[in-house]
Protein backbone atom coordinates (compact mmCIF):
# COMPACT_ATOMS: atom_id res chain seq x y z
CA UNK A 1 0.00 0.00 0.00
CA UNK A 2 1.60 2.66 -1.04
CA UNK A 3 0.75 6.32 0.91
CA UNK A 4 1.08 10.29 0.13
CA UNK A 5 0.76 11.97 3.18
CA UNK A 6 -1.21 12.17 6.36
CA UNK A 7 -4.47 12.34 4.84
CA UNK A 8 -4.26 9.79 2.46
CA UNK A 9 -2.99 7.41 5.01
CA UNK A 10 -5.87 8.14 7.42
CA UNK A 11 -8.28 7.86 4.81
CA UNK A 12 -7.01 4.04 3.64
CA UNK A 13 -7.23 3.18 7.44
CA UNK A 14 -10.66 4.29 7.62
CA UNK A 15 -12.09 2.87 4.41
CA UNK A 16 -10.40 -0.79 5.10
CA UNK A 17 -12.15 -1.07 8.19
CA UNK A 18 -15.69 0.90 6.47
CA UNK A 19 -15.27 3.54 9.17
CA UNK A 20 -18.05 6.71 9.08
CA UNK A 21 -14.87 10.11 9.09
CA UNK A 22 -17.26 10.70 11.83
CA UNK A 23 -16.67 7.56 13.94
CA UNK A 24 -13.14 7.12 13.72
CA UNK A 25 -11.71 3.97 15.12
CA UNK A 26 -8.82 5.02 16.73
CA UNK A 27 -7.11 2.36 18.21
CA UNK A 28 -7.42 -0.01 15.22
CA UNK A 29 -6.28 3.60 13.10
CA UNK A 30 -3.24 3.67 15.29
CA UNK A 31 -1.90 0.01 15.39
CA UNK A 32 -2.24 -0.14 11.53
CA UNK A 33 -0.39 3.03 11.70
CA UNK A 34 2.29 2.15 13.43
CA UNK A 35 2.73 -0.86 11.64
CA UNK A 36 3.38 1.20 8.15
CA UNK A 37 6.19 3.68 10.14
CA UNK A 38 8.01 0.03 11.31
CA UNK A 39 7.64 -1.39 7.43
CA UNK A 40 9.65 2.06 6.86
CA UNK A 41 12.54 1.44 8.37
CA UNK A 42 15.03 4.08 9.77
CA UNK A 43 14.48 5.65 6.30
CA UNK A 44 10.99 6.99 7.07
CA UNK A 45 9.74 10.67 6.19
CA UNK A 46 9.94 12.37 9.52
CA UNK A 47 7.88 14.91 8.46
CA UNK A 48 4.96 13.09 7.62
CA UNK A 49 4.84 10.73 10.86
CA UNK A 50 4.76 14.36 12.60
CA UNK A 51 1.95 15.51 10.53
CA UNK A 52 0.05 12.12 11.16
CA UNK A 53 0.23 12.58 14.69
CA UNK A 54 -1.19 16.05 14.81
CA UNK A 55 -4.48 14.26 13.05
CA UNK A 56 -4.46 11.54 15.45
CA UNK A 57 -4.43 13.95 18.22
CA UNK A 58 -6.98 16.09 17.32
CA UNK A 59 -9.14 12.74 16.62
CA UNK A 60 -7.85 12.07 20.64
CA UNK A 61 -9.10 14.85 21.57
CA UNK A 62 -13.00 14.79 19.69
CA UNK A 63 -12.92 10.84 20.72
CA UNK A 64 -12.63 12.12 24.64
CA UNK A 65 -14.79 15.10 23.86
CA UNK A 66 -17.89 12.66 22.59
CA UNK A 67 -17.55 10.44 25.90
CA UNK A 68 -18.87 13.79 27.83
CA UNK A 69 -22.11 14.75 28.72
CA UNK A 70 -24.19 16.39 25.89
CA UNK A 71 -24.52 20.00 26.67
CA UNK A 72 -24.84 23.45 25.66
CA UNK A 73 -20.99 24.29 24.77
CA UNK A 74 -20.04 27.64 26.37
CA UNK A 75 -16.64 27.32 27.06
CA UNK A 76 -14.15 28.80 24.48
CA UNK A 77 -12.15 25.66 24.31
CA UNK A 78 -14.81 23.50 23.41
CA UNK A 79 -16.11 25.63 20.66
CA UNK A 80 -12.48 25.63 19.37
CA UNK A 81 -12.38 21.74 19.31
CA UNK A 82 -16.21 21.47 17.89
CA UNK A 83 -13.82 24.12 14.87
CA UNK A 84 -11.06 21.88 14.81
CA UNK A 85 -13.87 18.68 14.26
CA UNK A 86 -15.78 20.55 11.58
CA UNK A 87 -12.33 21.30 9.98
CA UNK A 88 -10.86 18.13 9.57
CA UNK A 89 -13.71 16.28 8.36
CA UNK A 90 -14.34 18.74 5.91
CA UNK A 91 -10.52 18.43 4.82
CA UNK A 92 -10.75 14.81 4.72
CA UNK A 93 -14.04 14.64 2.50
CA UNK A 94 -12.48 17.10 0.09
CA UNK A 95 -9.43 15.24 -0.14
CA UNK A 96 -11.30 11.76 -0.65
CA UNK A 97 -13.21 13.87 -3.60
CA UNK A 98 -9.69 15.47 -5.22
CA UNK A 99 -8.74 11.86 -4.72
CA UNK A 100 -11.25 9.89 -6.85
CA UNK A 101 -11.22 12.36 -9.69
CA UNK A 102 -7.71 11.70 -9.95
CA UNK A 103 -8.18 7.76 -10.09
CA UNK A 104 -10.72 8.59 -13.17
CA UNK A 105 -8.28 11.10 -14.78
CA UNK A 106 -4.91 8.74 -14.00
CA UNK A 107 -7.02 6.27 -16.00
CA UNK A 108 -8.29 8.30 -18.73
CA UNK A 109 -4.80 9.16 -19.46
CA UNK A 110 -3.53 5.10 -19.53
CA UNK A 111 -6.22 4.24 -21.62
CA UNK A 112 -5.18 7.09 -24.21
CA UNK A 113 -1.24 6.02 -24.05
CA UNK A 114 -2.03 3.16 -25.65
CA UNK A 115 -3.27 4.80 -28.60
CA UNK A 116 -0.40 4.99 -31.65
CA UNK A 117 -0.88 7.69 -34.55
CA UNK A 118 -0.19 6.13 -38.22
CA UNK A 119 3.37 6.46 -39.17
CA UNK A 120 2.80 5.00 -42.79
CA UNK A 121 3.18 7.12 -45.80
CA UNK A 122 0.71 7.46 -49.08
CA UNK A 123 1.21 4.58 -51.25
CA UNK A 124 2.47 4.89 -54.76
CA UNK A 125 -0.48 5.11 -56.83
CA UNK A 126 -1.39 7.88 -54.97
CA UNK A 127 1.23 10.04 -54.09
CA UNK A 128 2.44 9.99 -58.14
CA UNK A 129 -1.00 11.38 -58.44
CA UNK A 130 -0.82 15.20 -59.89
CA UNK A 131 -3.82 17.72 -60.34
CA UNK A 132 -5.72 18.34 -63.27
CA UNK A 133 -3.83 21.51 -65.49
CA UNK A 134 -7.17 23.82 -66.21
CA UNK A 135 -6.94 26.49 -68.26
CA UNK A 136 -9.51 29.26 -68.80
CA UNK A 137 -7.72 31.58 -71.32
CA UNK A 138 -7.65 31.20 -74.66
CA UNK A 139 -5.21 31.43 -77.55
CA UNK A 140 -6.82 35.29 -78.13
CA UNK A 141 -6.20 35.77 -74.15
CA UNK A 142 -2.68 34.52 -74.85
CA UNK A 143 -1.59 37.01 -77.63
CA UNK A 144 -3.00 39.60 -75.22
CA UNK A 145 -0.41 38.96 -72.68
CA UNK A 146 2.21 38.15 -75.26
CA UNK A 147 1.57 41.72 -76.37
CA UNK A 148 1.68 43.39 -73.07
CA UNK A 149 4.51 41.42 -72.29
CA UNK A 150 6.47 42.81 -75.08
CA UNK A 151 5.91 46.38 -75.18
CA UNK A 152 8.35 48.40 -73.90
CA UNK A 153 7.97 50.03 -70.65
CA UNK A 154 8.26 53.59 -70.36
CA UNK A 155 11.12 55.09 -68.35
CA UNK A 156 10.06 56.43 -64.68
CA UNK A 157 9.92 59.98 -64.29
CA UNK A 158 11.32 61.23 -60.75
CA UNK A 159 10.79 65.24 -60.31
CA UNK A 160 12.72 67.10 -58.04
CA UNK A 161 10.78 70.12 -57.88
CA UNK A 162 10.50 69.74 -54.52
CA UNK A 163 14.22 69.78 -53.77
CA UNK A 164 14.46 73.22 -55.27
CA UNK A 165 11.36 74.96 -53.62
CA UNK A 166 11.44 78.35 -53.63
CA UNK A 167 12.63 80.36 -50.27
CA UNK A 168 10.00 81.61 -48.27
CA UNK A 169 10.86 84.58 -45.72
CA UNK A 170 9.18 84.39 -41.86
CA UNK A 171 9.97 88.55 -42.05
CA UNK A 172 8.53 89.04 -45.39
CA UNK A 173 5.15 87.00 -44.14
CA UNK A 174 5.02 88.78 -40.51
CA UNK A 175 5.05 91.62 -42.75
CA UNK A 176 2.01 90.28 -44.54
CA UNK A 177 0.30 89.29 -42.02
CA UNK A 178 0.65 92.74 -39.71
CA UNK A 179 -0.25 94.05 -42.61
CA UNK A 180 -3.64 92.39 -43.01
CA UNK A 181 -4.34 92.41 -39.03
CA UNK A 182 -3.89 96.37 -39.40
CA UNK A 183 -6.78 96.49 -42.04
CA UNK A 184 -8.93 94.22 -40.68
CA UNK A 185 -9.20 96.54 -37.44
CA UNK A 186 -10.83 92.91 -35.41
CA UNK A 187 -10.51 88.86 -34.74
CA UNK A 188 -9.15 87.63 -38.12
CA UNK A 189 -8.74 83.87 -38.14
CA UNK A 190 -5.67 81.93 -39.23
CA UNK A 191 -7.57 80.04 -42.37
CA UNK A 192 -8.24 83.44 -43.62
CA UNK A 193 -4.59 84.96 -42.84
CA UNK A 194 -3.13 81.52 -45.32
CA UNK A 195 -6.11 81.32 -47.37
CA UNK A 196 -4.16 82.70 -50.17
CA UNK A 197 -0.89 80.95 -49.59
CA UNK A 198 0.41 78.96 -52.84
CA UNK A 199 1.97 75.79 -51.15
CA UNK A 200 2.57 74.42 -47.87
CA UNK A 201 5.70 76.01 -47.09
CA UNK A 202 4.58 79.33 -47.00
CA UNK A 203 1.89 78.46 -44.68
CA UNK A 204 4.35 77.35 -42.20
CA UNK A 205 5.85 80.94 -42.32
CA UNK A 206 3.41 82.46 -41.57
CA UNK A 207 2.48 80.10 -38.72
CA UNK A 208 5.94 80.93 -37.61
CA UNK A 209 5.74 84.79 -38.31
CA UNK A 210 2.47 84.41 -35.71
CA UNK A 211 4.28 82.96 -32.96
CA UNK A 212 6.82 85.90 -33.03
CA UNK A 213 4.51 88.55 -33.38
CA UNK A 214 3.01 86.60 -30.06
CA UNK A 215 6.37 86.45 -28.51
CA UNK A 216 6.69 90.65 -29.77
CA UNK A 217 3.03 90.93 -27.83
CA UNK A 218 1.90 92.45 -31.14
CA UNK A 219 -1.12 90.14 -31.15
CA UNK A 220 -2.93 88.09 -29.39
CA UNK A 221 -4.38 84.20 -30.05
CA UNK A 222 -7.51 82.82 -28.66
CA UNK A 223 -9.15 79.28 -29.85
CA UNK A 224 -12.83 78.59 -28.91
CA UNK A 225 -12.70 75.03 -28.91
CA UNK A 226 -9.90 72.04 -29.10
CA UNK A 227 -8.59 71.89 -32.29
CA UNK A 228 -11.03 74.91 -33.45
CA UNK A 229 -9.54 77.99 -35.43
CA UNK A 230 -7.22 80.07 -34.39
CA UNK A 231 -8.17 83.54 -34.17
CA UNK A 232 -5.86 86.39 -34.00
CA UNK A 233 -5.77 89.66 -33.47
CA UNK A 234 -3.63 92.81 -33.61
CA UNK A 235 -2.78 94.62 -30.01
CA UNK A 236 0.60 96.43 -31.57
CA UNK A 237 -0.94 99.61 -31.79
CA UNK A 238 0.15 101.95 -34.95
CA UNK A 239 3.60 102.43 -34.09
CA UNK A 240 6.67 101.27 -35.32
CA UNK A 241 6.86 97.52 -36.60
CA UNK A 242 7.85 94.92 -34.54
CA UNK A 243 10.68 93.47 -34.76
CA UNK A 244 10.63 89.87 -36.13
CA UNK A 245 14.00 87.65 -35.87
CA UNK A 246 15.69 86.60 -38.62
CA UNK A 247 16.43 82.56 -36.65
CA UNK A 248 13.95 81.02 -39.05
CA UNK A 249 15.37 82.37 -42.31
CA UNK A 250 19.16 81.72 -41.62
CA UNK A 251 20.68 78.56 -44.08
CA UNK A 252 20.89 75.37 -41.91
CA UNK A 253 24.71 75.87 -41.90
CA UNK A 254 24.50 79.26 -40.51
CA UNK A 255 25.56 81.06 -44.07
CA UNK A 256 24.80 84.69 -45.36
CA UNK A 257 22.61 83.33 -48.56
CA UNK A 258 19.70 85.22 -49.17
CA UNK A 259 17.16 84.65 -45.80
CA UNK A 260 14.25 82.05 -46.29
CA UNK A 261 13.05 78.83 -44.87
CA UNK A 262 13.58 75.95 -47.26
CA UNK A 263 11.06 72.81 -47.31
Amino acid sequence: MNFEGPFDLLLQLISKHKLDVTEVALSKVTDEFMAYIRAMGPDGDLDQTTEFLVVAATLLDLKAARLLPAAEVEDEADLALLEARDLLFARLLQYRAYKRIADIFQGRLESEARRYPRTVGLEDQHAALLPEVVISIGPEGFARLAVKAMQPKAEPQVYVDHIHAPLVSVREQAGLVVERLRAAGAAVSFTVLTGDAPDTLTVVARFLALLELYREKAVTLDQDEALGDLLVTWCGGEGAEPVVTDEFDQEPGGGTEEEGVRE
